[in-house]
């Protein structure tokens, strides 16, 4: 298998391009590659091609670009997660997993009951971080589109700025309010063209923010009885929507 390298500013007809430091760096310094070795570039918006290194210099790595093939399948669905940003460093693993089963954007969501503001996510440098994750992921998996790690938001700007055909709100078991279905209950209805996954939080989303995602047209989901782990769930409901939806064969 080539190795993959992200080059952004890639255009058609481009026949020599220099990597970006990052991607650059890797490759020369991990996985030691050479003048002459054969690669794959991709632009993160859909296409990827041949390659092969043609300089490597200090700092600077050099890819001639060879014919366009053909990139891994996009889902049918363009489904964006809004997750509610869990503690520590579990925003990383949600990232590199929901762009590994292909979602088409990421939302970092603050919901009522964290620990830090919208203000303070973004000044931190996790969202530049996470896409940074995001690109590594997309190499690692195959995919030519590298999906936007957008800037965070609380669940009433989410609902007010990102639209689509379906917009389905993920609740644990036993919350109060707006009634819930299963994932299951799906397959009876039209497969939208583009839908939101909104993931909450480890404790939960309030009543007021399950009621609010209600007015908003939301559509609550549970994935069974069992409570699952806040940077677990987006996984799992990623995997079930598109089991439902036909992406996964």
């Amino acid at each position: 298998m080539h190795a993959r390298f992200h080059v952004p500013g890639l255009t058609a007809g481009d026949r020599l391009v220099d990597l970006p430091p990052d991607e650059a760096a890797h490759l020369s310094r991990v996985m030691r590659l050479r003048v002459g070795a054969e690669v794959r570039v991709f632009d993160g918006r859909g296409h990827e091609y041949l390659g092969r290194v043609r300089l490597v210099q200090g700092a600077r790595v050099a890819i001639e670009v060879g014919e366009e093939v053909a990139a891994a399948l996009e889902a049918s669905v363009l489904l964006t997660l809004v997750q509610a940003v869990p503690k520590g460093d579990g925003m990383d693993q949600v990232v590199r997993d929901a762009v590994m089963m292909g979602v088409a954007g990421v939302v970092p969501l603050v919901s009522e009951r964290a620990e830090v503001t919208v203000k303070r996510v973004g000044a931190s440098g996790r969202v530049a971080r996470w896409q940074r994750i995001a690109v590594a992921s997309a190499k690692q998996c195959g995919r030519a589109v590298v999906p936007d790690v957008h800037e965070p938001c609380t669940l009433a700007d989410c609902l007010r700025d990102y639209f689509a055909d379906r917009r389905y709100l993920l609740t644990e078991p036993g919350l109060t309010g707006a009634a819930s279905s299963g994932v299951g209950h799906l397959r009876s209805t039209p497969t939208p063209c583009s839908a939101l996954l909104i993931v909450g939080p480890e404790g939960g989303w309030t009543e007021a923010e399950a009621a609010l995602a209600e007015r908003q047209g939301c559509i609550a989901l549970t994935l069974g009885g069992r409570t699952l782990r806040a940077n677990a769930a987006a996984l799992v409901g990623i995997t079930a929507l598109q089991t439902v939806w036909g992406d996964l064969g």
